[in-house]
């Protein structure tokens, strides 16, 4: 009689092994279908990011894009992102670093890692990220911006920042700093 009361139950144990093995069968599948949909070869290619709602990266699909293609400085740049929008500069760093080991000179790269030095409190590897930059692509206006912003507030040479800005008030006129404001004004209101 006690038997026929608990026929249709299903031990405590075996739920966690059930819920268990579907995790895990769910994250295996999850893992070999972002390897299979990634792109082949090895160039700078871009690699799909599934943001969540807060703006942030999905950090385990950018990780294991870089473990399922760790030649690819596209996944390596992306992973650097990613951890450059949760502010882990040192982290992001790595990434930034392994991307121009196997695509040396992207200026946009070169840009992010200086960021990321500024941000872990190291200005002059930032400013010499930022100058590798500049020698890639004379015309890259973020390097030369955020270079100026590191002199003036890191290394308090207000006068080789506003030297840098005026060399890229030569390639572009209006360039303009985050908030909006042309950088000419900018650097007119710190002249006072």
């Amino acid at each position: 009689m006690e038997q026929e009361k608990y026929a249709g139950y299903i031990k405590t144990e075996r739920v966690y092994i059930l819920i268990t093995l579907s995790l895990l069968i769910g994250f295996l599948s999850g893992v070999m279908l972002a390897v299979y949909k990634s792109p082949a070869g090895s160039g700078d290619q871009s690699v799909a990011v599934t943001p969540q709602e807060n703006g942030r990266h999905d950090m385990t699909a950018v990780e294991s894009q870089v473990l399922a293609t760790p030649n690819d400085p596209g996944a390596w740049r992306h992973l650097g992102n990613a951890y450059f929008d949760a502010d882990q500069p040192a982290k992001a760093i790595k990434a930034y670093t392994k991307a121009l080991e196997l695509a040396p000179g992207n200026p946009d790269v070169l840009t992010d890692l200086g960021v990321m030095y500024r941000r872990n409190d190291q200005p002059d590897l930032a400013l010499h990220a930022f100058d590798q930059a500049i020698q890639a692509v004379p015309t890259h206006e973020q390097s030369r911006l955020n270079k100026g912003v590191v002199l003036l507030y890191d290394k308090k040479d207000k006068a080789q920042a506003l030297q840098v800005w005026e060399e890229l008030l030569a390639i572009n006129p209006m360039a303009k700093i985050p908030s909006g404001q042309l950088l000419s004004d900018f650097m007119a209101e710190l002249q006072k």
